[in-house]
């Protein structure tokens, strides 16, 4: 029954971390190794045997010997062998019940590793997780490493920092390859699209307009706007005429409608010319008044601000705007990749300096040291806190999945041979204890 629980236990909780095949195959068969290692467990096996039957006959031989009164040494000799054949037979008894029933009797506690497989498989994981999963075990085994000044010790050669830019270029080629293009743009274009619709751009925009006028950065623009404006209406004057000219009433006379159409123009022209050589011009000042009064309402009108707001919404939702920061993730990544492959890059030459930089103050600094040496510590103290119970449960399942008379034969092939110098030496040991305990039962009677 207590072997059920324990197999329902593994068949139920450990089903996440179930062995794959090739955990079982490796259970489940023997390789080349292990075929020798159970060629020299027979071995042994036989020699351990044969002593048993040696100091059997020597037993025989010297009980014949006492009762032909031969002498006192046959008396210590069969009382040793008799007892090396007495630990002979209990160490066979203690060796063979780890692996099965002796003799084939089903005698309580015998065949332990197959019966009690998966018992031995939780026992072996609540270790691992109580002495080599600990918080102070990990921190004291890691500070001893010192993996901060080796770790900066290596990256301080240049021949190292030259391989460690090269694999992450590798990787990050890598990386960029397997991502596709339509879900890495639909990703940039909807945060770029949720950043811009979460955060209201009509105060920021107002302090940088308010900026621009009080340094006075806008009057550059105006007079390119006016000296442009002035250009073009030199060389289109028939244009500004025509247009004139084409909005008079239908029943006013041709001759009219071209003087006043060369009146404007001239006009036009006038106010452009003046307003391009007058900085002091009454319409600069205008403007420049129209800029102060609407960088105050971007700042501080609530109409305003929410104007601007829903005319930012209609420009991202317009298909070009979305389409032009989605074609960004294009140009940065053929870009990046371009980078990458070139070894005379300015990417890879900054993080191979970077790498030397880096390098050389952790090998050279302890507080530099210290903080790497933490972060490594911290890493692994969270990775095996937090997943310790995973951790623990990949070595019950899979002790729990392997097969139970495969187990007991792969694990009797690697340590058969030392378990068979026990009976070995239990003979050995036997008999001398039982040279002893004759000899001073002798020499106390005497």
């Amino acid at each position: 029954m207590e072997r059920m629980k324990v197999e329902e236990k593994g068949g139920v909780e450990g089903q996440h971390a179930r062995p794959g095949p090739a955990v079982n195959r490796a259970m489940t068969s023997f390789s080349p190794a292990d075929e020798e290692k159970q060629r020299g467990v027979r071995r042994m096996k036989l020699t351990a045997t044969g002593l048993l039957l040696f100091v059997a006959v020597v037993y025989i031989l010297a009980k014949w010997a006492q009762n032909s009164g031969a002498g006192p040494w046959a008396g210590y000799v069969a009382a040793a062998s008799e007892a090396g054949m007495v630990g002979a037979l209990a160490d066979w008894f203690a060796v063979t019940a780890l692996f099965r029933h002796p003799l084939g009797i089903p005698i309580p506690h015998t065949a332990i590793i197959p019966t009690k497989k998966d018992q031995l498989g939780v026992s072996l994981g609540e270790f691992v997780g109580e002495n080599f999963l600990s918080e102070g075990v990990v921190r004291q085994r890691l500070r001893a490493v010192g993996i901060g000044s080796r770790l900066g010790a290596w990256l301080a050669v240049p021949e190292h920092a030259d391989r460690v830019t090269a694999e992450l270029s590798t990787a990050l080629r890598g990386a960029l390859t397997v991502l596709r293009d339509s879900d890495v743009q639909a990703v940039v274009g909807e945060a770029i699209t949720r950043r811009a619709n979460a955060q209201e751009i009509g105060p920021g925009i107002g302090k940088m307009l308010e900026k621009v006028v009080a340094d006075g950065g806008h009057k550059r623009v105006v007079d390119l706007v006016v000296t442009r404006a002035h250009d073009w209406l030199v060389l289109h004057s028939d244009s500004v005429m025509d247009a004139v000219q084409g909005g008079a009433p239908g029943w006013t006379p041709k001759f009219v409608d071209k003087k006043v159409g060369e009146r404007v123009y001239k006009e036009l022209l006038r106010f452009v010319t003046e307003m391009r050589d007058m900085p002091a011009h009454p319409a600069r000042g205008a403007l420049d008044r129209f800029l102060t009064d609407f960088a105050s309402d971007l700042q501080s009108d609530t109409e305003t601000r929410a104007r601007v707001e829903r005319l930012k919404g209609e420009v991202l939702g317009r298909g070009e705007v979305q389409d032009l920061i989605a074609s960004a993730w294009t140009a940065v990544r053929s870009m990046i990749v371009a980078a990458a492959e070139d070894e005379r890059s300015e990417l890879r030459l900054r993080v191979r300096a970077s790498l030397l930089s880096l390098g050389s103050r952790m090998a050279a600094e302890r507080k530099v040291q210290d903080k790497v040496d933490k972060w490594v510590e911290d890493a692994a103290v969270y990775v095996v806190t937090t997943y310790r119970k995973e951790i623990t449960s990949l070595i019950t399942d899979t002790v729990a999945s392997w097969d139970a008379e495969h187990t007991t034969r792969k694990i009797e092939a690697n340590i058969g041979r030392d378990l068979q110098f026990i009976r070995i030496n239990g003979t050995v040991v036997g008999s001398l204890a039982g040279l002893l305990i004759y000899t001073v039962s002798h020499a106390l009677g005497a």
